[in-house]
């Protein structure tokens, strides 16, 4: 590929290499720093060297790239504010409550029963503290919505992510931990005072500029659905939007039109461009323009959040209105690559963000497949042109993002193309309305003459996606997908692509190696699983549910009938993960065999067995036992207790098998309980 051949693909790469080996190897700073200043040596000696020769040597190309590799480490290191002492990671000891400052940055979807922010720590029991935590208030005697910058003395217990407690069960802590987040705290209002003093960074004025547009846009009687949604459309927050509305975007591929990206971002350059047009051409005027232009680029970017995504396409258009006032022709792919490097450099953690990686992706390919698309076909009507374009686009895209998409979401919107060529031109409208209506709210309640197009435009908008999603038929969901797949679908992708540019022999053949490397991926994940043989104990709420699995066949024990959301929630991610189905639904029966292990189940009834020797006892609806009595006589090898028991019992039996000296695992505390065979 010709985006290969640029120097600074190659250095992206080596970077990117350098931040993943700093994520997983986890080298302090100043090992970091050390092998940084001897990367560095090596670069200057291959480069003094290099420069006595015509032709470059080898060796300074590899002195390059290992000096970018250790600045990717030494980056990803400098921003890993566990490492700071002052950060509260090294002051959580203890389960008891303590007084903690926090500043509030963001403001997160609310669940059920809590009211959600990122914050700040400022101190941790008057000592000065540092780190990003997750805050978790109880809606419940909340009277008032904590505005951004607000400052918290919360009293309680910053905990530690935990891992899921179900396989395969999407893992927040991790997410959060990408986010430099590595602790939540749960409180009520009644621990809460709310400070007098607030934080007025940039991000409280953001927050307010928001505020301000949201509430004269509700005096101006927008309806609540059609004002949420465009909040999300123009300034990038979706926090109060129905979930319903969410999964209808979801389910027929628009969920990105509501996350603030490029073609939002091009259409604020259209219309500043737009604006500044009758400006003079000379140097002050194309100073003046580009000023402007950049100026409002980055404030938008402020207002929307600095998302991924809108980070990556006002870096993208910030070289690009540069390159045009410098009169260069920008390379696509430079901008691109430039864009990533830039961004990666200031905020590396980025890299495990899903909405950057799609975005990238994306954005590669439209500009990489698009121009092969028109080629196949160019139509005279404009019509018909400007819906090819954004056929072509919708292809490009979605190609591009697929295996992404299907590894981390599992399911994929057949429907997409359709989705796009609806709503595109419809939401070209909305961004043209929606600008001049969000500039005037800024100022006062908006009029109704421009109220009403806003409000049409995105009724008829949600209504469209709910059209599509409609269609169940052509929504594929829970594909079975590991990342291994994911790599040799992009490979075989590429593979085709490349061949299908200029087809030749050694392309051909590169293209069927690919297709046959991802099927033997595939085949050879199918056939590790049918191997594998477990039997899990999951954690579900006031339930009992337990699987043996024998490859791609899972039979599901529960006496209880289980809910379409504990199935969802428990079950699916475990029969997803491992490219298996449910092939029957059976009682729970008191005795079970599984590798050769005896396994004994006691309910409720509390009857045990005098004869039966378990290896295995799990305890379920709190039975009413003498736990200790039954370990001196039996003498398991493990006690099991799940999430349908009482706490107290639960605690009681914990303390039991820590004086009998043998294994106890609650479901509650540490998640499901595993039991594996390989044959």
């Amino acid at each position: 590929m010709q985006i290969l051949k640029f120097p600074l693909a190659r250095i992206a790469v080596w970077f990117i290499l350098g931040l993943l080996a700093s994520f997983y190897l986890k080298p302090s700073i100043s090992f970091a720093f050390l092998f940084l200043g001897i990367a560095f040596l090596l670069f200057a000696i291959s480069y003094f060297l290099a420069q006595k020769d015509f032709i470059q040597k080898i060796y300074f190309a590899i002195a390059t790239y290992i000096l970018f590799a250790f600045i990717g480490v030494s980056t990803y290191s400098i921003n890993n504010e566990s490492y700071n002492s002052s950060h509260y990671l090294h002051m959580i000891n203890d389960s008891k409550e303590h007084s903690v400052s926090i500043t509030l940055t963001e403001k997160l979807k609310s669940s059920t029963y809590n009211q959600r922010y990122f914050g700040t720590l400022n101190s941790y029991d008057s000592k000065i503290a540092t780190g990003k935590i997750l805050v978790n208030i109880q809606k419940e005697g909340l009277k008032q919505n904590l505005s951004i910058g607000t400052m918290l003395l919360v009293e309680g217990t910053i905990l530690k992510h935990q891992e899921p407690h179900n396989p395969n069960q999407f893992d927040y802590g991790k997410y959060l931990e990408n986010k430099s987040i590595y602790g939540q705290i749960y409180t009520d209002a009644f621990n809460v005072k709310i400070s007098s003093e607030v934080d007025r960074s940039i991000w409280y004025y953001a927050a307010n500029f928001r505020n301000t547009i949201v509430q004269n846009l509700k005096k101006s009687k927008l309806p609540d659905n059609e004002l949420n949604v465009g909040v999300a459309l123009i300034l990038g927050q979706q926090q109060d939007i129905s979930p319903d509305i969410i999964t209808d975007y979801r389910l027929s591929g628009a969920v990105h039109i509501l996350s603030v990206s490029g073609l939002h971002v091009a259409f604020i350059v259209f219309f500043l461009n737009f604006l500044l047009k009758p400006l003079p051409s000379n140097n002050f005027g194309s100073v003046f323009k580009l000023s402007v232009l950049i100026i409002f680029l980055w404030l938008f970017a402020l207002i929307a959040g600095f998302s991924p995504s809108v980070t990556r396409s006002a870096v993208m258009f910030s070289f690009v209105a540069v390159g045009e006032f410098m009169n260069r022709k920008t390379n696509i792919y430079h901008s691109l690559l430039a864009s990533m490097f830039f961004i990666l450099l200031v905020e590396p953690s980025f890299i495990f963000d899903v909405g950057f990686q799609l975005s990238y992706c994306a954005v590669f390919f439209i500009v990489w497949l698009q121009p092969l698309f028109l080629q196949l076909w160019k139509p005279k009507n404009k019509i018909f042109n400007y819906f090819w374009n954004i056929l072509t686009v919708s292809f490009a895209a979605q190609i591009g993002a697929f295996p992404l998409s299907v590894y981390y979401f599992h399911q994929f919107p057949g429907l997409f193309f359709v989705t796009n060529l609806l709503v595109l031109f419809l939401l070209e409208i909305i961004m043209a309305v929606g600008v001049v209506v969000m500039i005037w709210a800024v100022f006062s309640v908006v009029p109704q003459f421009l109220i009403k197009p806003l409000e049409w435009s995105i009724y008829f908008l949600n209504k469209i996606i709910s059209w599509v999603a409609s269609f169940e038929s052509f929504i594929f969901q829970d594909i079975s997908f590991n990342w291994q797949m994911m790599a040799g679908c992009y490979l075989l992708i590429f593979g085709v692509f490349i061949w299908f540019k200029k087809p030749n022999f050694k392309k051909l053949a590169f293209a069927l190696i690919t297709i046959i490397l991802f099927q033997g991926i595939y085949f050879g994940t199918v056939y590790t699983n049918k191997k594998q043989e477990e039997f899990i104990v999951f954690n579900a709420k006031r339930n009992t549910i337990i699987s043996e699995r024998k490859g791609e066949n899972i039979i599901v024990y529960s006496n209880d009938s289980l809910s379409e959301a504990t199935m969802n929630f428990v079950l699916k991610p475990y029969l997803v993960g491992n490219f298996a189905s449910v092939s029957k639904m059976e009682k729970l029966a008191n005795l079970n065999y599984f590798n050769k292990n005896k396994i004994l189940i006691v309910d409720s009834l509390g009857i045990v067995p005098e004869n039966i020797n378990s290896d295995i006892l799990i305890l379920r609806q709190s039975p009413k036992i003498n736990l200790e009595r039954i370990l001196q006589t039996s003498k398991p090898k493990m006690i099991i207790a799940d999430a349908s028991n009482f706490k107290t019992y639960t605690a009681r039996w914990k303390e039991t098998c820590a004086k009998e000296k043998i294994p106890f695992h609650s479901t509650v505390e540490k998640g499901f309980y595993r039991l594996s065979k390989e044959n």
